[in-house]
Order: C-alpha cells, then sequence, then structure tokens
C-alpha cells in the first residue's frame, strides 16, 4: 500500500525534476512523491485511507435480490510499452484500459484496480505527472477507482513500468467464455487491425505519418452487446498475438475450425501503406482497442446493428465463422483450425503467432 505525506524533492535535471534512488527508500521523499503525484490525482474515499489493504463494500458486487451472488472477475496484467508517450495514448492510458478490457471480455463490470509503479531513477517527474493523471482520467471515464497500489525505484535511465489488476462482477447466469464456441456461430469484429502496433513501430523507427493508437477502454462494445441480449459465445480484445493468435486459441479451447474472409477485415489507408512497404501482416498486428465476438448466426445481424452504434464500434463487421465442430480427441492433432479465405478464393492456414512479435509494445 502507499505511504503519502507531503513536497517532492527530487533531482534537477535540465530545469526537471527526476525520480532518484531516495524516492524508493520509504522515507520522506517516497512520502513526498506519493502525496504530490499519485494522491493528488488517485485520492478517493478507499484509497485516502492508507490502510496496507483496500476495504471495500461487497454489496456492489451484487444486488442479491435481483441477481444473486454472481462471480468476481479479477486480472492482472504488466505494461513496459516504449515509448512511454505515443499519439493515441500513453502507458498509463493502456494500462487502465487494457485491464479493464479485460474483465469486460468475461462479461464483467469492471469497479477496482490496484496498480504497482517499477520507476527507474531518472524518470523525469513531470512525464510521470502526465501518466498518472492520464490514469487518473481514464480510470473515472470509466467508472472505475484505483484503490491500491505500490511504488519502487531501481536503477536505470528513466524508465517506467506498471502493474495492475481490475476487479470487477459478473452477473449471476452470464456465462461467456472461449469454449462455447459452436458451428455456425458468427465472429464479429469490432473494427481496424494494426493501429497500436504501427504506431509504436512508427515512433521507434521515427517513421512520420498520421497513426495514433486505438488504445481505448471496450465497455460500450462489450455493453452494447450484453444489453441487447445477445448470447455472446465468447469476446476476446484482439491484443498481443493479433487476430490470427485469438482466433486459434478460441478454436482450440472450443475444439472447432474457423474459417474468415481477408476482404471483409478492416484497414486503414495508412496502416496498410506501412504494413506493406514493411513486410508487416495484419493478422499478428497487436492492437489496444479492438475485440472480437463469437455470436450465434441468427443474433449476428442484431449484434453488428448494436455494436455500430457505439463509439468504438463504429467500424464492425462480421469477418467469418466457426465452420465445424471437431471431436474431443482432435484437440491435439495438426489439423487446421483458422482458415483465411484470400480476395482471390484461395486459402491460406493461419498459426499462432511463433517467435518474438514487435517486444514492449504494451
Amino acid at each position: 500500500m502507499w505511504h503519502m505525506v507531503q513536497k517532492q524533492k527530487g533531482v534537477k535535471g535540465e530545469g526537471r525534476m527526476k525520480i532518484t534512488m531516495a524516492h524508493g527508500g520509504g522515507g520522506k521523499d517516497s512520502a513526498d512523491l506519493m502525496k504530490n503525484i499519485f494522491g493528488k490525482h488517485f485520492g478517493n474515499e478507499i484509497l485516502d485511507k492508507m490502510e496496507d489493504a483496500a476495504l471495500v463494500d461487497p454489496s456492489l458486487f451484487c444486488n442479491t435480490k435481483k441477481e444473486g451472488m454472481g462471480k468476481i472477475a479479477c486480472s492482472t496484467d504488466s505494461f513496459v510499452v516504449t515509448p512511454l508517450e505515443f499519439p493515441g495514448g500513453d502507458i498509463g492510458k493502456l494500462c487502465v484500459c487494457g485491464t479493464l478490457n479485460d474483465l469486460l471480455m468475461m462479461g464483467a463490470q469492471p469497479l477496482y484496480i490496484t496498480c504497482g509503479f517499477i520507476m527507474e531513477e531518472g524518470l523525469e517527474t513531470d512525464l510521470l505527472e502526465r501518466i498518472v493523471l492520464s490514469m487518473a482520467e481514464t480510470a473515472k471515464e470509466a467508472g472505475v477507482k484505483i484503490i491500491a497500489g505500490d511504488t519502487k525505484v531501481i536503477e536505470g535511465s528513466g524508465g517506467l513500468y506498471i502493474n495492475t489488476t481490475g476487479i470487477g462482477h459478473v452477473p449471476s447466469g452470464r456465462e461467456i467464455g472461449a469454449a462455447n464456441c459452436k458451428k455456425g456461430d458468427k465472429i464479429l469484429l469490432s473494427g481496424t487491425l494494426g493501429e497500436h502496433h504501427s504506431c509504436i513501430l512508427s515512433a521507434r523507427m521515427e517513421i512520420e505519418n498520421g497513426i495514433r493508437s486505438d488504445c481505448a477502454s471496450l465497455s460500450d462494445v462489450a455493453n452494447a452487446l450484453l444489453d441487447a441480449d445477445i448470447n455472446v459465445r465468447t469476446m476476446r480484445d484482439v491484443t498481443r498475438g493479433g487476430l490470427a493468435t485469438v482466433l486459434n486459441e478460441i478454436a482450440e479451447s472450443s475444439s472447432c475450425e474457423m474459417v474468415i474472409r481477408e476482404k471483409d477485415i478492416p484497414l486503414s489507408a495508412e496502416v496498410k501503406g506501412l504494413t506493406d512497404i514493411l513486410g508487416l501482416d495484419p493478422m499478428y498486428m497487436a492492437n489496444e482497442g479492438k475485440m472480437i465476438a463469437v455470436i450465434p448466426e441468427k443474433e449476428a445481424e442484431r449484434a453488428l446493428a448494436s455494436v455500430k452504434k457505439t463509439a468504438h464500434g463504429k467500424e464492425a463487421v462480421i469477418i467469418g465463422e466457426v465452420s465445424e465442430s471437431l471431436p474431443v480427441s482432435a484437440a491435439a492433432d495438426t489439423a487446421a483450425r483458422v482458415t483465411l479465405i484470400t480476395p482471390l478464393g484461395g486459402t491460406r492456414v493461419l498459426d499462432m503467432l511463433y517467435g518474438e512479435g514487435l517486444p514492449r509494445i504494451c
């Protein structure tokens, strides 16, 4: 838990305050940092008590008269992206959105977030505060509270790493999971692929273009499906490993085969141009604001119409379907599980990502 007291001191470098090893020592420098950056932006009635653990009201997780106890969803993730700030977002916005999306994909209502900061010596406090403010604003927009956290300072050259844990509530009777897919189900993609991967790569290579990360909370898309009473089989955000990897993971869990159509997969003109020049495959590129949902065929058009009404689902499309259900005994064989139909009518097996994709992308 954080220990917070007063005003921050730091080492001046080129007129800017920077993190020193003293900020990780647990003394006054640590307390000053907590109050003037973290406490300043994250403060709420739970965090402000400064106890060793947060206590939350269990009634917020369920309404026993209407829906029973339901289930508690919990997810944790660590974020190491470079650069720390990029067009369309920063590591702060990214870690909140990424954690919320993991909860949303299970049909949960996100409620709380905890966060741990590992700061390298030399990190500028102005940059740290911008990231903390970004986290606070993103959490507020999503209606969640940051209720606990920790900081550590290590030797280094100004880097920052953040771990977050999210807690949410899944109403009783809601069963969404990767093992639920059935033959004939349709695959809905919420929008264009490749923006985040392209944005981070462009920033590192100093390529000037207008590509911005799609970093966003997908609450509007997920809630649109659930509020419309769509019988969602599974939902997944399309992050590391890209669309091909996510679909393979679902196909394996459900012991099924999937077919998608390349002509139906949306790409922005700038992302397509970059991928063509650099030889990148959008099927394996990371995203931070896109998701897929597998839904029964008879509900597909209604689901698509609902998603298209949302801010983050305007470009949603049906990209394919579950083509075959396999016997459980086939789960270990090497048969293709995900197939891409090319614009010329050919087929291409889409396997999971092998080897290293773009490192430190989230």
